[in-house]
């Protein structure tokens, strides 16, 4: 339900959780907390498109401190922010389960690994590109 309320919101607005609780018999507390374990559910709001980084110690032992200071620079944000044009959002993620992988990142659907500060500058620049399309 709270994915159903963030695919037409972009996130989880209070309304929201006050919506499914009392769909779902349960208390906006209840709600709340489910919607704040959850780092895929946001409750505030968030770019077009969210990158996850993953900030395991396989991913983090294998590049993933440098791409994701190379982000913070290109992007001009710290963990947590958007933007400023509204596009991005930058946030870490415990494990997204590619360890084969490592380092990577998630951004919406699509899973991105073996990492290189490269790597990214084409991943952001193909992402934005396909937005425009």
């Amino acid at each position: 339900m709270l994915q159903a309320v963030q695919k037409n919101h972009g996130w989880v607005p209070d309304a929201g959780v006050e919506m499914a609780a009392k769909l779902l018999g349960l208390s906006p507390l209840q709600v709340d907390e489910v919607a704040t374990f959850y780092d895929k559910i946001y409750r505030s709001p968030v770019g077009r498109k969210v990158i996850h980084v993953c900030d395991s110690i396989c991913c983090w032992s294998r590049g993933a401190e440098t791409v994701y200071g190379h982000l913070q620079q290109v992007l001009g944000i710290v963990p947590g922010e958007t933007t400023n044009d509204g596009f991005f959002t930058l946030l870490p993620t415990c494990c997204l389960g590619a360890c084969d992988k490592a380092p990577a990142m998630r951004i919406g659907d699509r899973l991105y690994g073996e990492l290189t500060v490269e790597r990214v500058n084409t991943i952001l620049a193909d992402e934005r590109q396909e937005a425009e399309v």
